[in-house]
């Protein structure tokens, strides 16, 4: 259900990455976008740390399975399912939207595998960026960035430095032992069988009460603490999503598992 979204060289909803430059791009603006149709069949969206608190008031919080797990907000239990945009990719009610998808279609990466900096890249694919007569301009006449840029920088490299601490979050978790492999089971009225969720990881409730006191305590101090509450208190809102499919007809057909 939940395995870490991936593409062979590209990063989930980029369909390709250039790097953004002044020579190439002088009259390039970026410019907002209503509907995102890359998002409609998206039901596992990366998250990083920061995000947590907010997130787990709308969305189930898990990790992907796997040896380098990375927390996922599940907008739906099922592959290609995303019970909180329409079609189009339009938002239908007021949610969190995970930095991930905001950063869209920006990202930082590295320019060459032995770069020591990042550089800003965009996908030339998205409606959002291109020569439009309307949106923020990215350069000015002289070529130099315009706060429009600059504002897409500072919000990439805050990301950057969210996920550096997810890495180390989850790097806590795995040297506790704490990741298990996840399993809900959920049973919708006039079935005789549950439907079955598997394929992603949630923290062990039973090791986490081994955890010794002083960990526990260091954790509470540097915000761990409250990450881990803040996962385990998401996972009630998976009968939430369910129940949101159930309406939208987007379901699955009453089996032993899904």
């Amino acid at each position: 259900m939940a395995s870490a979204p991936q593409q062979p060289q590209l990063p989930l909803f980029f369909n390709d990455l250039m790097p953004l430059n002044s020579r190439d791009h002088k009259n390039f603006r970026t410019r907002q976008i209503d509907t995102a149709p890359w998002l409609s069949t998206a039901h596992a969206i990366p998250l990083t740390v920061d995000e947590f608190v907010q997130a787990q008031r709308d969305f189930p919080i898990v990790f992907s399975s796997g040896e380098n797990p990375l927390p996922l907000a599940l907008m739906g239990l099922n592959e290609g399912v995303n019970t909180y945009v329409d079609a189009d990719g339009k938002v239908i009610e007021q949610v969190y939207i995970p930095a991930y998808v905001r950063r869209y279609p920006f990202m930082l990466a590295k320019l060459q595998q032995d770069a020591t900096e990042l550089s800003l890249m965009f996908d030339p694919s998205s409606e959002a960026v291109g020569e439009f007569e309307d949106g923020d301009r990215l350069f000015d006449d002289e070529g130099n960035t315009t706060e429009a840029t600059q504002r897409v920088l500072q919000f990439c490299e805050h990301f950057e430095q969210a996920a550096q601490r997810t890495q180390a979050f989850i790097k806590e978790l795995k040297d506790a032992d704490l990741l298990m492999d996840g399993e809900v089971a959920i049973q919708r009225d006039g079935e005789d069988k549950p439907f079955v969720y598997r394929g992603f990881q949630m923290i062990n409730q039973d090791k986490l009460r081994e955890v010794d006191g002083a960990k526990l305590e260091a954790w509470n101090k540097n915000g761990l603490l409250m990450l881990i509450h803040a996962h385990t208190y998401s996972l009630d809102l998976m009968r939430n999503v369910f129940a949101r499919q159930v309406q939208q007809g987007t379901a699955p057909k009453p089996t032993p598992a899904a």
